[in-house]
């Protein structure tokens, strides 16, 4: 007799699952906050998660997949909308700048696109993804209160690509003046 109660369970969020995905992300994070994601393995993580490799392996498969699980969920805290387009290209860039200068968040960035070629493709167009997506809602807010905002690719190429530059490269003076700085600039020149 099939388990009718077997399809709620798997979609149920929460619980053990939960549990798991929380306790291997929290592992990761530490692990890259302490040691550098070049020294991230999925049986070190497992170890300072309290579970088996072969749940890791299982759910994520590979390490810039558990990489890009992280990062999508840490993008979910992204702000919210003001309402206005200034401050809200304003705010995001400032939490860019902030969630990539956490404590091993450029080692995130770094791990997710550093494997090998085809997963490298895969983490960078899974990173360009989650950052685009973070943008395109509050340009499309813009678009509908009869805004004319910049487009996508402009807010990619003088927002969010100047400071992965500087945080991956660690110039000074790269703090959230300077990210809001950058949306402003974008607004007051000529696009």
């Amino acid at each position: 007799m099939a388990d009718v109660n077997a399809d709620a369970r798997a979609r149920r969020p929460g619980g053990r699952s939960a549990r798991v995905r929380t306790a291997v992300h929290r592992a990761a994070a530490e692990l890259v906050a302490q040691r550098g994601a070049d020294q991230l393995t999925i049986p070190a993580v497992a170890e300072h998660a309290g579970v088996n490799p072969s749940t890791i392996y299982r759910r994520w498969g590979t390490l810039p997949a558990l990489l890009a699980d992280i990062a999508a969920q840490r993008a979910s805290a992204a702000p919210g909308s003001a309402g206005d387009l200034r401050e809200d290209l304003a705010n995001h860039a400032a939490w860019t700048l902030a969630d990539l200068s956490r404590p091993g968040g450029v080692a995130f960035f770094r791990a997710e696109v550093a494997a090998d070629v085809d997963e490298r493709r895969a983490g960078l167009r899974e990173c360009l993804q989650r950052v685009s997506g973070r943008f395109e809602p509050i340009l499309d807010a813009a678009r509908e209160r009869g805004e004319t905002p910049p487009s996508l690719q402009q807010v990619l190429d003088r927002i969010v690509a100047p400071i992965y530059f500087r945080v991956v490269f660690s110039i000074p003076d790269t703090d959230e003046a300077y990210a809001r700085g950058l949306a402003a600039d974008l607004l007051d020149t000529d696009r």
